[in-house]
């Protein structure tokens, strides 16, 4: 079952990044998704495993 974000999805992840936020919003789709960091802004590229994996829950749009 393939998981699948929409731009603008509000996601937690399991470990906080290390400016300590640990909300993310999905910015871009595709072959990989682009979150960015709800606290210093900071961009990211994982693949759908990755993200995944980082993922605790859903928060919503």
């Amino acid at each position: 079952m393939a998981l699948i974000y929409e731009i603008g999805t509000v996601v937690e992840t399991k470990k906080p990044h290390p400016c300590g936020g640990t909300l993310w919003t999905v910015v871009r789709t595709g072959a990989d998704y682009k979150i960015k960091c709800n606290t210093c802004g900071r961009l990211v590229m994982l693949s759908p495993d990755e993200l995944k994996k980082r993922i605790k829950r859903v928060i919503g749009e």
